[in-house]
């Protein structure tokens, strides 16, 4: 069994969609941020970088921090599910998978901080980051311009990214000016795992939509 430390936030809803897609038997273990759990000796001494989400496997033993790694360990648990055995496809899963963690994770994260709970305090920061993220966005929306997910058949890719643009409401981004985000973003809200990781570990407010 997984046991799943987690808070919703986007890292932590990419592994909680992750683990109803797989169906794999886990635990949640709330870690609020907001009161400092994740700082406690006991998370640390599972999660070493005091950060969410993390992971036990019951079943052997290992302990695991980071988003994106804890993914691919679930997947190859799972037998490999949800990562393409074709070669392009796999890498194309894995450059979409790592452009998420080096890119759209840590520039929205930045959007998040500096224009939605400090706006007016830092307007260089402001601008430089959102802009930033806009332009991830375009690069985004680019790539599926030609496919229905990132990689061609959906992929633990598309749940790693998919979690960041649900936040687009705070990031102050309009999906409109980018129409295959918006049709690949529905896609993905539509789909039962999604439906209900998304309210682990516990129902914060509806998935954002856009009509």
């Amino acid at each position: 069994m997984i046991e799943f430390y987690t808070w919703g936030t986007p890292n932590g809803r990419k592994v909680s969609i992750l683990l109803e897609e797989l169906g794999l038997e886990y635990r949640v273990n709330p870690i609020d941020i907001t009161a400092g759990d994740q700082k406690t000796p006991e998370f640390v001494e599972i999660s070493p970088n005091g950060r969410i989400p993390a992971i036990v496997d019951t079943d052997t033993g290992t302990r695991m921090m980071e988003s994106g790694a804890i993914m691919l360990y679930l997947s190859k648990k799972a037998g490999g599910k949800l990562v393409p055995t074709e070669e392009k496809a796999y890498w194309q899963m894995m450059e979409w998978l790592m452009w998420q963690m080096g890119g759209l994770g840590p520039m929205c994260g930045q959007v998040h901080h500096f224009v939605r709970f400090n706006p007016g305090k830092a307007p260089y920061a402001e601008e430089r980051y959102l802009n930033e993220a806009k332009r991830l966005y375009g690069v985004l929306d680019a790539a599926l311009s030609d496919r229905e997910f990132v990689a061609g058949e959906y992929s633990i890719a598309d749940i790693a990214i998919w979690p960041w643009i649900s936040r687009f409401e705070w990031q102050t981004i309009d999906l409109e000016q980018f129409p295959n985000i918006k049709s690949w973003y529905h896609r993905i809200a539509d789909r039962p795992a999604v439906q209900k990781g998304y309210h682990i570990p516990k129902y914060v407010s509806d998935i954002p939509r856009v009509d």
